[in-house]
């Protein structure tokens, strides 16, 4: 599509239209990346952040928060009940560190969980902006997979959500460190930033495009009470779920074979929000499997659903209400993103 076609699918407010445009989205989901979903379970096994964005709940100035880290065994123990369970992976997450004992300590317990699941879990993490040395080695310790959101693709926004000490281009150097390793690599941006355009958001679909992503997670900017930007934003969350669909949409129409995420943040907008995300062109869903005490400790915007139940808790409950939609659920399987084998097989040519 051309910029202008992506902006009147973000600008429409028309159901019939829209309702074509979901339609379309969801054919092509099923024809490039097949009519299963598939579960990638979030382990949030810390809070301790060095960064400072203005967004983030879990930013390093929030001194309303109280840090946690889980440790190995729990953590381990925790992937374990996802595998036990038939998840094909678990997304491992946190605040952001690079120091040397946070290296040495999720390399450990990445060998841990290959090993006690006979290599059979697949392992995402997102974990920030490291060194290529540090990438390297956990992707050979085991993690085959790795989120790293741009936020934004517009610099100049960029520079207006972080603080200073926070750099584009390192976190751009990033993905493209991740690609070379042999990562499949995701990013994503948040919908309805304050200054953010449709313009800006047709563009992230051509920076997706333009820097050849296998996997996207964004969803709708929804803010904390205890970050700068609540001065200065109010939020439409009609408008935001809104955008969230139409860029679900759009990016499924225009990239075509990559895995596509109904995040928990739709969810946390629409009470069926994650299904609308799905039939909408989205492929992958979430669940959040962090042991519950953690929970409310790791809330990187206002009104992040289930942060009281138990990890796989809601597991029957979600798995009916996508069968209920129709969807299909991949057990056992990394559910790995298309795009990904056909860059990497040109990649090698």
């Amino acid at each position: 599509m051309t910029k202008e076609e992506i902006i009147k699918i973000l600008a429409s407010d028309e159901p019939d239209f829209l309702e074509e445009v979901y339609a379309r989205a969801y054919q092509v989901k099923l024809k490039y990346v097949g009519k299963k979903v598939y579960f990638r379970g979030i382990i949030e096994f810390s809070n301790i952040c060095r960064k400072d964005c203005l967004y983030c709940g879990i930013r390093r100035s929030n001194k309303n928060l109280s840090r946690f880290s889980m440790p190995k065994e729990e953590i381990v123990e925790t992937a374990l009940i996802a595998y036990k369970a038939g998840y094909g992976s678990v997304l491992l997450q946190s605040g952001e560190r690079a120091d040397g004992e946070f290296i040495d300590f999720i390399e450990d317990v990445l060998k841990s969980i290959k090993r006690l699941t006979s290599k059979e879990l697949g392992i995402t993490l997102s974990l920030g902006e490291q060194s290529p040395e540090t990438y390297k080695r956990w992707f050979q310790a085991g993690a085959h997979r790795y989120l790293l959101r741009i936020e934004t693709s517009n610099k100049a926004l960029y520079q207006h959500i972080h603080p200073d000490g926070h750099d584009y281009d390192i976190r751009l150097n990033c993905l493209k460190f991740l690609k070379d390793i042999g990562y499949q690599v995701g990013t994503g941006v948040m919908i309805g930033l304050p200054g953010q355009t449709l313009e800006d958001l047709a563009e992230d679909i051509f920076f997706f495009q333009r820097e050849d992503i296998d996997m996207i997670g964004m969803g709708p900017y929804i803010v904390h009470k205890d970050t700068p930007l609540i001065d200065k934003y109010k939020i439409d969350s009609e408008r935001n779920f809104s955008l969230g669909l139409k860029m679900i949409a759009s990016v499924r129409l225009q990239l075509k074979d990559v895995n596509i995420a109904a995040t928990t943040a739709l969810q946390a907008l629409d009470r069926t929000g994650r299904e609308k995300g799905l039939k909408a062109g989205a492929n992958i869903i979430m669940p959040n499997i962090t042991p519950s005490e953690y929970r409310d400790k790791y809330q990187l915007y206002e009104g992040k659903p289930c942060i009281k139940e138990d990890a796989l808790a809601c597991d029957d409950c979600l798995k009916n209400r996508l069968l209920s939609v129709g969807e299909e659920i991949g057990y056992k399987r990394w559910g790995d993103s298309p795009h990904f084998f056909k860059r990497w097989k040109f990649a090698k040519r």
